[in-house]
């Protein structure tokens, strides 16, 4: 592992690895503890680099707070790292940084979130801490331009701040938001816990109780966002000691208050116990689950998804079909599937629905109101669809519009970076597998029932070896198994099998939550 100072020099680093390489950023303040762990190892298990930042951001803090008691242990940060597998360790002063003391704030160039964005929850507290963050994250973002930038959901208001800004300035990375870190009793891990005494620490538990109360209450049925709080409000109270500054119920993307949730509300908490300020929160989210279920080619994952869709009367996520219907259109509006540019225009104004009918598929597929259920699957649209489907400008209007369709989830999906690309906040991931051998005889088995005579098993698993290496090595989106996926070998399993041993794992999943 590399610890690197400068910015020179950390960009030296990624200009000799960066060839095809996908980068993972980690910005922290340091004082590591277990919720950090939780995003460096999955920056580790996504990407082929991995970066930790470890900065201590003088713009985030007001003269009030504690900037200067932060607590600060770059050795032990680094030992931490290492132990985990981290690449490189950035630790820039701030003046590395471009913040000089005794700066005036007018001097900088700074980067305003959203005035909406800051008028509630931590926002009237903490004047300017939200500009100093975006600041600082659009910085590092720039120095390390990396593929993918990870941050924990207890800082909620940050982590929409930084989505914000992200779309606003058109920053080419992917955010991904990792569930928070609890301890046994159930507080928010946070490098701020340190400064509790042991009683405190157990009366720091009530912030998670309360938001506890509230998601049982949500669960039972209750929506209204008065109502919500309000129990919140009750179960905090029980300990005096925590001195409430805010409790309130948003909108998780605009943090705008919000009367009753319809999709998703975010209802969060600041309090102090004695001198120490926590945070909490928790999504409280009226969607069905997704089920998404990655794997290599092979292994049986289109049918599997089909049959567990059914089971579970979900929606069948058929992203297959979506990227044969953009082909279809490319070749009928007489576009060079290379020609990107034009493609990605065309796909600015493209609608494809999935209409349930009575037919044996159960399911029209239609792209722009035009029934394509039949004609997506002629040889013209097989012939062309992989040079379309691997074009970046493809898979990011796909993505989108698969997003858009999971929003209220209720879905099973299927696909190579369904769990780790397009739902990576799935309730359930399953990585479908099997050994190249198994996966080979499946494929000369249909080969020969189309009247393919004379397959060699052995080119055969050789092709699907070259496939997964281009599938695991492929710029955008790889092949990975998500660090939270549950993997099933079907190797022994047949298609009955395997859909029995994915409901298996949705039934425990979901058993838990409703206890």
């Amino acid at each position: 592992m590399r610890v690197l100072k400068t910015i020179a020099g950390l960009q030296a680093y990624l200009n000799d690895e960066r060839v095809s390489r996908e980068i993972g950023l980690v910005p922290t303040m340091g004082a590591l503890h277990a919720g950090h762990q939780r995003l460096l190892e999955r920056a580790i298990a996504e990407n082929d680099r991995t970066v930790a930042t470890i900065f201590v951001n003088p713009l985030q803090f007001s003269p009030q707070e504690d900037l200067e008691q932060y607590p600060r242990n770059l050795d032990r940060d680094c030992q931490f790292c290492q132990n985990l597998g981290v690449d490189v360790v950035f630790a820039p002063s701030p003046e590395e940084m471009g913040i000089f003391p005794g700066q005036n704030e007018r001097s900088l160039a700074v980067i305003l979130p959203p005035a909406d964005m800051v008028t509630g929850l931590c926002g009237p507290f903490r004047p300017g801490h939200f500009a100093g963050v975006a600041t600082i994250v659009t910085k590092l973002l720039n120095i390390v331009q990396p593929t993918r930038a990870y941050f924990g959901e207890k800082d909620a208001q940050q982590l929409a701040i930084i989505r914000r800004l992200i779309r606003d300035l058109n920053i080419p990375v992917e955010i991904r938001a990792c569930s928070t870190v609890r301890d046994e009793l159930g507080l928010a891990l946070s490098s701020r816990n340190q400064y509790l005494s042991a009683s405190q620490t157990e009366q720091a538990t009530i912030l998670y109780w309360s938001l506890e109360a509230a998601r049982q209450a949500f669960r039972a049925g209750e929506r209204d966002s008065k109502v919500l709080s309000a129990i919140a409000a009750e179960k905090l109270a029980t300990v005096p000691e925590v001195q409430v500054q805010y409790l309130e119920l948003v909108d998780p993307a605009s943090l705008q208050p919000i009367e009753r949730i319809e999709t998703a509300g975010l209802l969060a908490i600041a309090a102090y116990l004695g001198s120490t300020r926590l945070i909490d929160n928790v999504i409280l989210r009226d969607r069905q689950p997704i089920i998404a279920i990655d794997g290599p080619a092979g292994a049986g994952k289109s049918t599997v998804t089909r049959h567990v869709a059914e089971a579970l009367d979900f929606f069948h996520l058929n992203t297959g079909a979506m990227y044969r219907a953009v082909t279809w259109l490319v070749l009928q509006a007489g576009i060079d599937t290379d020609d990107e540019p034009a493609i990605a225009e065309l796909l600015q104004s493209v609608a494809i629905e999935f209409l349930p009918t009575d037919s044996p598929t159960g399911m029209q597929i239609t792209i722009n109101q035009q029934d394509v259920t039949k004609t997506i699957l002629s040889p013209t649209v097989t012939d062309s669809v992989s040079a379309v489907s691997k074009l970046p400008a493809v898979r990011s209007a796909l993505v989108r519009q698969q997003q858009a369709i999971g929003k209220k989830g209720g879905i099973v999906a299927e696909g190579r970076d369904i769990g780790t690309h397009v739902f990576p906040d799935a309730e359930l991931k399953i990585y479908l597998t099997a050994s190249e051998r198994e996966r080979a005889r499946r494929r000369r088995n249909d080969l020969l029932a189309q009247g393919e005579l004379n397959l060699s098993l052995e080119q055969i698993e050789k092709d699907i070896q070259r496939r997964d290496f281009l599938d695991s090595t492929r710029k955008i989106a790889p092949l990975r198994k998500a660090p939270d996926a549950i993997e099933i070998v079907t190797d022994n399993l047949n298609i009955e099998e395997a859909t029995e041993a994915i409901l298996n794992c949705y039934r425990e999943a979901f058993s838990k939550r409703t206890k």
